[in-house]
């Protein structure tokens, strides 16, 4: 009697070994912290208006700018690049569908075996008649066709929840598509004003070239009628070459900006159009903030942060998965026989139906690794979202009180610029009725052509900075998305 239960006890402890091996290890999870301050630390007193809500052809309204932003859109071979990184990670997402899906395949094939006389099959297959009066055929053909399929089924979610992992990626990967967009805009409008500063800039130099020609020939002049003498003639005519020279400084540097502009449009070096307006009375776009909550939904690093983050988790459910039975199941029909003439005899017939269940029981440590490696990995996003958070709240904090500083000093280099401007000609004057030496007149130049530069580049700075606080805020992307939002809800249940 117990000789008869052993089988039957033996596969009862078998079954609690099994179950009691598929028991998986818990790790607590790190959840991320989304919490920001409830302003920048400045004065916003239109918390509810967002500059970032704005699309950049409504943000950016010089003809010319737009022009050549909507050409990088289409042109811009990085940005192309990544177009295709987004189209393969689509892709993915097919491949791990597939994964938890059942096979379904056909197979045919013919074959031959001739076996030795003195083998024991060799020895029945020659006193075996394959029908009654015919020999067994030698050697022997093989020949069958028939449908077979595969499935393992994902009663843990192992496989879902990998694929959803996948479309998590893959929606990551479209904001960082859109974070490259506003990124090659940024850099577009930034060249674009840095051009417009350098046109104003020559022009600035061939005024200040005429001014000082005019004071050369008034040195020339003084000197005939002995009330100057030839330092001061030369000492005119260095600084008229001196600012001469800084012309072909400033046309490299207007090529060197051209090139950079066509090169982020995707086309080679030609001359890039531009306003036509006086820089000076450019006024830089006004800028709303918003609330740092915006940064959430409007910065796209912030979102493909956050979609790695929930990718990471689900990739914890899948490794936790590992540990638990799988079960497979596969199926084949078909017709098999030695000779074509009996292949589709209803006797050639074959089917075959089986099930199986595997449980890792010993040397589970590669699914441990895989499992302490997806906890890692899940913390590792959690700090990477957070990061992501406190530099997005730190970089619109920082270009917000730097337009107010901005702001400040171009009202002071304004008021020196024109101070600098009056007192060329009041030293003119002076030097003409030798009030004033030459060299007073010549520090006065050189003067008014630094602050004029320095007025300059402090109007660049402004409407560059301009520019990084609607990047900085999570705008400049376009608002038409890759994808379906509908489809991928599908896709991910």
């Amino acid at each position: 009697m117990i000789k008869n239960k052993l089988p039957m006890y033996a596969g009862a402890a078998c079954i609690l070994i099994a179950l009691g091996a598929c028991k998986s290890i818990n790790i607590p999870q790190k959840e991320e912290n989304k919490n920001v301050p409830e302003s920048y630390g400045t004065d916003t007193a239109n918390d509810s208006i967002n500059s970032a809500k704005l699309t950049w052809d409504h943000f950016f309204t010089d003809p010319n700018l737009q022009s050549l932003i909507q050409t990088a859109l289409q042109n811009n071979q990085e940005l192309n690049i990544t177009l295709q990184e987004v189209e393969i990670s689509k892709n993915e997402i097919r491949a791990k569908k597939g994964e938890y899906l059942p096979s379904l395949g056909l197979k045919a094939g013919v074959g031959m075996d001739k076996v030795s006389r003195y083998t024991n099959i060799g020895a029945m297959e020659a006193t075996t008649d394959i029908k009654p009066g015919k020999e067994m055929p030698d050697p022997l053909f093989d020949m069958g066709a028939g449908a077979y399929a595969n499935w393992e089924t994902d009663i843990w979610g192992k496989l879902h929840n990998a694929k959803r992992a996948q479309v998590q990626r893959y929606l990551g990967t479209i904001e960082g598509r859109n974070f490259m967009v506003t990124n090659i805009i940024g850099e577009i409008a930034d060249a674009y004003y840095e051009l417009l500063a350098l046109d104003n800039e020559l022009q600035i130099v061939q005024d200040n070239i005429k001014i000082q020609s005019d004071a050369l020939n008034v040195v020339k002049l003084l000197k005939q009628s002995a009330r100057s003498n030839e330092l001061a003639v030369k000492r005119f005519e260095a600084q008229v070459l001196k600012t001469k020279s800084m012309q072909y400084d400033i046309q490299q540097e207007i090529v060197e900006a051209e090139n950079r502009i066509n090169f982020l449009v995707g086309r080679y070096p030609q001359h890039v159009e531009r306003s036509k307006d006086s820089f000076d009375n450019l006024v830089p776009q006004a800028v709303y903030a918003g609330l740092p909550s915006d940064l959430l939904e409007n910065r796209p690093d912030i979102k493909s942060a956050e979609y790695e983050l929930a990718a990471t988790k689900l990739d914890i459910k899948s490794a936790k998965a590992r540990f638990y039975p799988s079960v497979g199941i596969s199926a084949g029909i078909g017709y098999q026989a030695f000779d074509p003439g009996y292949l589709v005899n209803p006797k050639s017939l074959l089917y075959n139906l089986a099930g199986d269940l595997v449980a890792p029981i010993l040397n589970r440590n590669a699914i441990k690794a895989a499992y302490y490696n997806a906890n890692a990995k899940q913390i590792q996003a959690v700090y990477h979202y957070e990061q992501s958070i406190l530099n997005a709240y730190i970089e619109v904090a920082n270009q917000l009180a730097k337009i107010k500083n901005l702001q400040g000093s171009y009202d002071l280099k304004s008021q020196e610029v024109d101070a600098l401007v009056k007192s060329i000609g009041i030293s003119n004057d002076l030097f003409k009725y030798a009030r004033a030496d030459y060299m007073e007149v010549l520090l006065t130049q050189r003067d008014a052509l630094e602050a004029k530069f320095e007025l300059v580049e402090t109007k660049v700075n402004q409407l560059k900075t301009t520019v990084s606080v609607y990047k900085a805020l999570g705008g400049g992307w376009d608002q038409q998305p890759l994808i379906n939002p509908d489809t991928v809800k599908k896709t991910n249940k």
